[in-house]
């Protein structure tokens, strides 16, 4: 099984929360994800979505991310094995961020995809390995801001051709499955715009691509059974100070899609889908399963999710 997850996506309310955890001395990100620890580490394999560039120097939220490098930790804590680094903040920080921020994830044990601090890295798939099973994690970013890119390689941008290239390298190079990221969609609309449904119906016909998952509208979007191949168009925000006062209540919702793999005569394949509705509980900022809140509410945020994403 693998475990995909929304935004993490730090805002200022969510960083001064976890200074304060910290005694005011330091930044503790780990109460906000550990509720959904267990599940996250149940995976056999986890993979997040880093929204935000992490930074030594004194954070900064919306609309030029910085995260605490604290976070790194927190991340591999609760479970998760690898992050996608690919979205229209990547170059928030620039180059020098870019480059931060992996070494951080480096250090702290979490594999990423989706940046690249050379050529070289750029070329070079995520292999992630669970029970004997080797999947590759490939991210990508149809958004940039219109940041200036400095090298064309830093960022994986959400071109077909590459992403198909990348696909086919990652099989040569022994992945028995790909699951692609993609950070794409017009925020807070929980229909996929048509670029999502024919970028999603392009990959999907490769025999390359196993999966594909997606993250950028900050609310939930539909699962979908394409080509034999589940698309999971958008998993909304697991982490970020977004609520029903300045965004659609709706961007309190994720979800963490369970990508259940079988290898059979023709391969790995995906052969189930399941997900976890999640809620951001404030004022603590902890990442709870719907079921983790009043019972009312529980109605209304499960309510949304099945209405957007109804697994067919």
């Amino acid at each position: 099984t693998v475990a995909a997850s929304g935004d993490l996506l730090i805002h200022g309310p969510v960083f001064r929360r976890a200074l304060a955890y910290g005694g005011g001395r330091r930044y503790e990100f780990r109460p906000m994800l550990r509720e959904i620890g267990p599940l996250i580490a149940g995976a056999d394999l986890a993979l997040c979505h880093l929204e935000t560039p992490l930074s030594h120097g004194p954070p900064r939220g919306y609309p030029s991310f910085r995260a605490p490098v604290a976070l790194a930790a927190a991340i591999r804590g609760a479970g998760w094995d690898a992050c996608s680094t690919a979205s229209n903040h990547t170059l928030d920080a620039g180059q020098r961020g870019v480059k931060t921020t992996l070494d951080v994830l480096d250090r702290a044990g979490v594999r990423h995809a989706g940046s690249n601090r050379t050529p070289i890295e750029a070329r070079r798939p995520t292999i992630l390995e669970a029970k004997g099973v080797k999947v590759a994690f490939l991210a990508y970013t149809a958004l940039t801001n219109g940041q200036p890119i400095r090298h064309a390689w830093t960022l994986n941008l959400a071109r077909t051709r590459r992403i198909l290239r990348d696909a086919r390298r990652a099989r040569r190079q022994g992945a028995h499955a790909v699951i692609v990221n993609l950070h794409w969609g017009a925020e807070y609309r929980n229909a996929p715009t048509r670029s999502q449904r024919l970028l999603a119906a392009a990959l999907t016909r490769s025999p390359a691509i196993t999966a594909v998952v997606g993250q950028h509208v900050h609310v939930v979007q539909p699962i979908r059974w394409i080509h034999g191949k589940p698309v999971v168009f958008g998993e909304g925000n697991l982490l970020s100070n977004q609520t029903a006062a300045c965004c659609p209540a709706g961007s309190q919702d994720g979800l963490i899609a369970l990508l259940d793999l079988r290898a059979g005569a023709s391969g790995v394949r995906a052969v189930r889908v399941r997900y976890v509705p999640t809620y951001v509980r404030h004022p603590d900022f902890t990442v709870v399963r719907a079921r983790g809140v009043s019972r009312s509410r529980t109605i209304r945020i499960a309510g949304r999710s099945r209405r957007v994403v109804p697994i067919r």
